[in-house]
């Protein structure tokens, strides 16, 4: 897999493109000299790990003939600086599911935990460094097996 970073202006706009050929625009902070014209780098890294469980979990639903009228994910990350560094990597990433439609809850949480246990490869590249968590709410309900 190859991504491309094009810059853009000449502060800190880029134009990223993968094999998809969909572009992807990402900027820093105002506060640094961004232009606010793109994603940051950190909040990409947790839309990939929304975008890559959605798709595992909406592929086992559609499987098990479960009707998703609605599906949102909420990611959030706690950041710890190192020590002697300016690296602030997550060390906490919680994923909240949120399923609307003619699901069944136990169906929704195992394809959850099989995203999180067996599928996901962005999850994968995170577990070592950050504790992630998930919670599933279902048709507004806060759902617990």
């Amino acid at each position: 897999m190859e991504v491309v970073l094009k810059r853009i202006d000449d502060d800190f706009h880029f134009e990223g493109m993968g094999a998809s050929s969909v572009p992807v625009h990402i900027d820093a902070a105002e506060g640094i000299g961004g232009h606010n014209a793109g994603a940051r780098p950190m909040e990409l890294l947790l839309m990939g790990i929304g975008g890559c469980t959605a798709i595992d979990v909406i592929l086992i639903l559609k499987k098990q003939r479960q009707s998703i009228e609605d599906f949102q994910i909420r990611i959030s990350g706690n950041r710890e600086k190192i020590e002697g560094t300016e690296k602030t990597p997550f060390n906490e990433i919680n994923i909240q599911f949120e399923l609307k439609g003619a699901i069944d809850g136990n169906k929704a949480l195992k394809a959850i935990q099989l995203s999180m246990e067996k599928y996901c490869s962005a999850t994968a590249q995170l577990e070592p460094s950050a504790k992630i968590t998930h919670t599933l709410v279902l048709n507004s309900n806060q759902f617990i097996a």
